[in-house]
């Protein structure tokens, strides 16, 4: 008897972790819009018909659809159509609640927290993120599964940091560490897992890849909101670091870095990172570094907004420190022609989690509007397109074309002419489709 029960647990636990629920979708067809397809800067003109969860076809010509019940057609009335938008760097577990509220409250109230936060960004246009550390496996599953809605997640999981590193989230009182005292309260929910040597981080990192990470994220310098570490520190050795990578490249996936200086960006491209997160005191020798070895980058329109008391004094420090370099490190991607990934990282901050179109027209100030939007869309999907066979799902995510996966939104208004629209998605926003299902649709 133990073993039937055993066994039947294994069996639901896989599939509901490795087997998302699929539901049958209609056909769709969506006549008359104007097409952004999350690469090119000119729009078309044309029809896009949708079967199951795939853009079938795209024509600027009738298609012919058979009319049955089984097959639903939307008169698009010239509206702009484009991919969904994705955010490469956020933190569904860490957006909405405060740091000191998701260290001490039960986790349970911080998972309804954040799953009713992922169904609003996915109302606000973001259909998909890459989750760059925090308990998150289970809002995952709950969203594949349609227990809620919410944006598709590419989880890292838990932070991987040193011994007071950015990701080191344990009391002062907790030092010296003893094994016989347990695991801190952050790593046995999966938000942190700290790793001192080689072996250690090339364990941990196991540890996430058995989980279902698609990527591993992991510490390799200073940072704002943490407590210890300086912003100009260089964290883990370039040992550390390549044992991290070689886990993630034997299980065909890649390890992205939080990093500000152009030591520690440098120490983790030499250890053979693919990404990296943040970068905004680099030089103008770390992006050629970048370049040379064909680096994602992945930053965040980091401009002061003001102290708005969230932070501790010495953090607002660290972050005024950081915000001199944003202008800079963009100047520097421009002049090399990166391409950039978007992402927030928003942190401990309701009002700026509610607000995702406010991050995104940040980005004029360095950019064109189909500049951002193909960052957004098409720049981004390649970056998620990097976890390979590690991607929790199959398909061609960022553009509109035959054969990429139905996450399409419709906008009333044009984005390219005018991105401000975003700033208002509850009227703008007039159908969200992800995976070929309809979420939103008020134009009928």
């Amino acid at each position: 008897m133990k073993t039937f029960t055993l066994a039947f647990f294994l069996v639901v636990f896989a599939l509901g972790i490795n087997h998302p629920s699929v539901s049958q979708q209609k056909t769709i067809l969506i006549n008359n819009v104007e097409i952004f397809n999350g690469k090119d800067a000119n729009t078309i003109k044309g029809n896009v018909l949708i079967e199951g969860n795939t853009i079938k076809k795209i024509s600027s010509s009738p298609i012919p659809t058979n009319k049955s019940a089984n097959v639903q057609i939307i008169d698009g009335k010239g509206k702009f159509l484009m991919p969904g938008l994705i955010d490469a760097h956020y933190h569904a577990m860490f957006s909405n609640l405060s740091q000191i509220a998701l260290l001490t409250g039960n986790i349970g109230f911080v998972n309804l927290v954040a799953g009713k936060n992922a169904e609003a960004l996915l109302m606000k246009g973001f259909t998909s993120i890459r989750d760059l550390g925090g308990p998150v496996f289970g809002l995952k599953q709950a969203i594949d599964a349609g227990v809620v809605s919410g944006p598709r997640i590419w989880p890292s999981g838990a932070f991987i940091s040193q011994t007071g590193g950015h990701g080191d989230f344990r009391l002062p009182n907790d030092v010296p560490s003893d094994a016989s005292n347990g695991l801190s309260y952050a790593e046995r929910i999966n938000a942190a897992a700290i790793a001192d040597s080689p072996d250690a981080v090339r364990l941990k990192a196991r540890e996430q890849l058995m989980l279902g990470a698609s990527q591993i994220k992991l510490m390799a310098g200073g940072g704002v909101s943490s407590i210890y570490d300086p912003l100009d520190v260089t964290q883990y050795t370039e040992a550390e670091i390549r044992a991290a990578v070689e886990a993630a490249d034997n299980w065909g996936t890649y390890v992205t870095v939080h990093a500000y200086t152009p030591r520690a960006i440098q120490q983790a491209i030499r250890a053979g990172v693919k990404c990296i997160d943040h970068g905004q005191l680099i030089d103008e020798e770390t992006v050629k570094m970048m370049v040379d070895n064909n680096v994602y980058w992945s930053l965040q329109p980091f401009i002061d907004e003001g102290d708005k008391g969230v932070l501790s004094p010495e953090s607002r420090a660290k972050q005024l420190e950081m915000y001199q370099g944003t202008d800079l490190a963009f100047e520097l991607a421009k002049k090399y022609k990166m391409k950039i990934a978007y992402g927030t990282d928003v942190l401990f901050d309701a009002q700026k989690a509610a607000q995702p179109g406010v991050q995104l027209l940040k980005m004029k100030r360095w950019f064109s509007n189909v500049e951002i939007l193909q960052m957004a869309t098409g720049n981004n999907g390649e970056l998620l397109a990097l976890s390979g066979k590690r991607s929790p799902y199959t398909g061609k995510l960022g553009v509109i074309e035959e054969g990429a996966l139905a996450d399409i939104l419709l906008i009333d208004g044009n984005l390219i002419q005018n991105l401000e629209l975003i700033n208002e998605p509850e009227k703008n926003i007039l159908m969200v489709m992800k995976d070929g299902k309809i979420y939103k649709n008020t134009i009928n």
